[in-house]
C-alpha cells in the first residue's frame, strides 16, 4: 500500500493568516439573487419609512388633537384619523415583514445550499493526496458545521443589518427634525461605542475561528472513534476509556471556547444598554433646562408633544441600535467561518485537465500501458489552518525526529525520498502483467500513476500512446478499473454497490456481473438477496464476499485496463480459489496489471516486473525469472521452499517475513 502523503495545498502563509477580503466574495456569491435582494431592500425601506411616521403622529395627537397649542378644545375628528393611522402602520409593516422573511429565507438558504454544493464539488476534484493527509472529520466539519455556522448571516443577519441601519438612519433624521439639541445629548457617546465594538469584534472573530477548529477536532474524533474500525480498534486494545477521556477533553475545550465567545462583549453591551436606559431621564432634565432658559437653545420650539414624540423615538431607537451592534459582531464572527470555507475553495487541485485534453474513445481504446522514465516522490507538506497534529491521549513528551520546539531534526528534515526512480515498462494490449517486490518497493505507487491518482514527477505514463496528463479525467477514469486489497462498500444494498459502476445497468447485467465474479449464488442465499444491506464499509460480509462484490462492480464497468492490487493476499485457500476464478474471467480480453503477494497467482502472467527500492530490477516470464535467480527467485523461494537445516529464507528488507 502507498505511504501516507503530506498535506498538499496551494495556499500561501498570508492566505492561511486569513487577511484576504471576504465580503466581496460573499457579495459575488449572492449575485444570482440580486433581484430578490432588491425586493428585500425595498421592503425594508418602506417598513422603516412607515415606522418613522409614528412619532410625528404621536406629536400631532398631543399638540394638535388632544392639547391644541392655540388653546382650543380637543379635536376628536382629527384624533380618530391619527389613531387610525397609528393602527394601520403596524398592520402594514407586519404584512411587509412576512413577505420580507420569505424572501430573506429563500435567498439565505439557497445561497447556503450553493456554497455547500460548490464546496462538495470542489472537494470531489481534489487529488487523492489531499484526503490521505486530511482527517475525514475535519473535512466533514467544514462542509457541515462551518457552512451551518454562516446560515444566520445568509438568512437573517444581512437583512437585520439593512433593516436596522435604515431604521436607525430614519430615526436619527426624525430626531434631528424634532430637536437637534436632544439628539446631540442622545448620541454623544456613539463614537466611543463604535470604537469599543470594533475591538470586541476582532476578539470575537479570533474566538470564532478557534471554536470552529475545536469543533472540527471533535467531529474528527467522533468519526474516527465511532466508526466500525475505530470501535474494533478501541475494544481490541482496551482503549475505550481513553477514547472517552479524549472526547471529554475536546468537549471541555469546546465548552470553554463557547462560553468565552458568548461572554465576549457582554460588558460592552451592558454599558450601552445602561446608557440608553438612563437617556430618557437625561432628556427630561435637559428639557427642563431648555424650557426654563438655563440652556438658551430653542426653548420656544420644545413642546410637550415634541418631548413625548422624542422620548418615544429614542426608546424605539435603542432596540435596533443594540441589534445592529450585536449583529455587526456576529458578522465579524462569521467572517472567520467564511475564511475557513473559502480556504478549502481556494485549494487548487493538483490533478487537473490541460486545455484541449483528449477524450479516449471507449470503442477504440486498446489499453496499452507504458511507463516511460517515470520518477516520482510525494509532494512536500503544506498545512491547512487548524490541522495541527497532537498526541492522541495527551502530551506524552515522546518525540521522534523533532527537537524540543517541535522542529524537524536534520535527518527528519531531509527531502521526501524517491518512491519510483527511472521506471520504464510496457504492458501490451490484452497482456496480464504482474508487479512483484518487497514491501515499500513502489508497486502500488506505480499503479496509482496510471489512473492519475498522482502525477509523475519526471517522465510520463502513456495509454495507447497518449500521455495521461493530456487525457480528460472522465475518459481516463472510464478506461481504468481497479480492485484493491481492501475494497470499499458503502452502506447500501448489494445491488446498489454493484451498480455503482454503471447506475443505468439493468438487473440482468448486474446479475451477470455477479455470476462472473462467483458471488451470485452467495447473494441469492441471503434472505433479501440483492437487496441485502451490506452495512458500513461492508462489515456484514466476509473478506472474500467483499472482494468478489468489488470484482463484480469492476466487471460491470468493463474497463479496458484493470489494476489488481493484492486482491487475494488476505483470503483463505477456498475463497482465494473462487476469487482467482473470478479474476481470470475479469482479465480476459483486457490489459491487466496485477500486484501480487501470492506468487502462485501470477505464474501464467505474460510478463512479470520486479521492483526493488523504486526501480525495475528485472522483467520476464515466470520461467525466465526463476532461471535468472534474481529478486523474483528469492521471493519465490521464500514462499515455496526452505533453506537447508530448516531455516526459512527471507529478505531483511521485507516487512512480511515468514515466522
Amino acid at each position: 500500500m502507498p505511504r501516507p502523503s503530506p498535506v498538499v495545498t496551494h495556499l500561501t502563509a498570508s492566505d492561511l493568516a486569513g487577511t484576504a477580503p471576504v465580503l466581496p466574495r460573499v457579495a459575488r456569491m449572492l449575485r444570482p439573487y440580486r433581484g430578490k435582494i432588491a425586493m428585500v431592500l425595498v421592503a425594508v425601506v418602506v417598513s422603516a419609512a412607515l415606522q418613522s411616521v409614528v412619532p410625528f403622529l404621536t406629536r400631532a395627537v398631543f399638540d394638535d388633537a388632544l392639547f391644541p397649542l392655540d388653546g382650543g378644545d380637543p379635536r376628536l375628528d382629527l384624533l380618530a384619523w391619527l389613531v387610525a393611522g397609528m393602527c394601520a402602520i403596524p398592520v402594514a409593516t407586519a404584512l411587509i415583514g412576512i413577505g420580507q422573511n420569505w424572501l430573506t429565507s429563500t435567498v439565505g438558504n439557497s445561497a447556503m445550499a450553493d456554497l455547500r454544493g460548490d464546496l462538495f464539488e470542489h472537494l470531489q476534484k481534489m487529488e487523492l493526496a489531499f484526503f490521505t493527509a486530511t482527517k475525514t472529520g475535519a473535512i466533514q466539519s467544514r462542509l457541515a458545521n462551518d457552512v451551518a455556522g454562516v446560515r444566520t448571516v445568509l438568512t437573517d443577519t444581512a437583512t437585520t443589518i439593512v433593516q436596522n441601519s435604515v431604521t436607525v438612519g430614519a430615526a436619527f433624521v426624525a430626531m434631528v427634525v424634532l430637536s437637534w439639541q436632544l439628539t446631540i445629548l442622545t448620541l454623544v457617546l456613539m463614537p466611543l461605542f463604535v470604537v469599543l465594538q470594533l475591538r470586541v469584534g476582532r476578539r470575537r472573530q479570533r474566538l470564532a475561528r478557534r471554536t470552529q477548529e475545536s469543533l472540527s477536532e471533535m467531529t474528527a474524533i467522533t468519526e474516527e472513534a465511532l466508526s466500525v474500525s475505530g470501535i474494533l480498534l478501541a475494544k481490541v486494545f482496551n482503549r475505550s476509556a481513553a477514547e472517552v477521556d479524549r472526547y471529554r477533553e475536546a468537549n471541555r475545550t469546546q465548552t470553554r471556547l463557547q462560553v468565552e465567545q458568548a461572554m465576549t462583549g457582554r460588558t460592552f453591551f451592558a454599558v450601552v444598554q445602561t446608557f440608553f436606559a438612563i437617556t430618557p431621564a437625561l432628556i427630561y432634565l435637559a428639557a427642563g433646562w431648555i424650557i426654563t432658559g438655563s440652556l438658551p437653545v430653542g426653548e420656544d420650539q420644545l413642546t410637550a408633544g415634541t418631548l413625548v414624540a422624542f422620548t418615544t423615538l429614542q426608546g424605539r431607537l435603542q432596540m435596533p441600535l443594540m441589534q445592529l451592534m450585536r449583529v455587526t459582531l456576529d458578522v465579524q464572527t462569521s467572517l472567520a467561518l467564511f475564511r475557513r470555507i473559502f480556504e478549502y475553495l481556494d485549494l487548487e487541485p493538483a490533478i487537473t485537465e490541460r486545455p484541449g485534453a483528449v477524450a479516449l474513445d471507449p470503442r477504440t481504446v486498446r489499453g496499452r500501458v507504458e511507463l516511460r522514465g517515470v520518477s516520482f516522490r510525494y509532494p512536500e507538506a503544506r498545512s491547512l489552518s487548524g490541522t495541527a497534529d497532537r498526541d492522541r491521549f495527551g502530551d506524552t513528551g515522546v518525540r521522534i525526529g523533532v527537537d524540543g520546539d517541535g522542529q524537524r531534526t536534520e535527518a527528519a528534515g531531509a527531502p521526501e525520498p524517491w518512491a519510483l526512480q527511472d521506471v520504464s515498462l510496457v504492458v501490451e494490449h490484452g497482456q496480464l502483467a504482474a508487479i512483484v517486490g518487497p514491501s515499500g518497493s513502489g508497486k502500488t505507487t506505480a499503479t496509482y500513476l496510471v489512473p492519475r491518482f498522482y502525477d509523475v514527477t519526471d517522465g510520463a505514463v502513456l495509454i495507447d500512446g497518449h500521455d495521461v496528463r493530456d487525457l480528460t479525467l472522465s475518459s481516463l477514469a472510464d478506461a481504468v478499473g481497479m480492485v484493491t486489497q481492501e475494497p470499499y462498500l458503502f452502506h447500501g444494498t448489494i445491488r446498489d454497490n454493484i451498480a455503482y459502476a454503471r447506475p443505468g445497468a439493468t438487473a440482468d447485467e448486474i446479475e451477470q456481473a455477479a455470476r462472473d465474479a462467483n458471488i451470485h449464488d452467495r447473494i441469492t442465499g441471503f434472505p433479501a438477496g440483492y437487496e441485502t444491506v451490506t452495512g458500513e464499509r461492508g462489515y456484514r460480509l466476509s473478506g472474500g464476499e467483499k472482494q468478489r462484490l468489488a470484482i463484480a462492480r469492476v466487471l460491470l464497468k468493463d474497463p479496458a485496463i484493470l489494476i489488481l492490487d493484492e486482491a487475494t493476499s488476505a483470503l483463505d485457500n477456498e475463497t482465494e480459489r473462487l476469487v482467482q476464478e473470478a479474476l481470470e474471467r475479469a482479465t480476459r480480453s483486457r490489459t491487466t496489471i496485477a500486484i501480487a503477494h501470492r506468487l502462485s497467482t501470477i505464474r501464467s502472467a505474460s510478463v512479470i516486473f520486479g521492483l526493488e527500492d523504486g526501480r525495475v530490477v528485472e522483467q520476464g516470464t515466470h520461467a525466465d525469472l526463476l532461471a535468472a535467480g534474481g529478486l523474483y527467485k528469492r521471493l519465490y523461494d521464500e514462499q515455496f521452499s526452505r533453506e537447508p537445516h530448516g531455516r526459512v529464507s527471507c529478505d531483511d528488507r521485507r516487512a512480511d517475513v515468514p515466522l
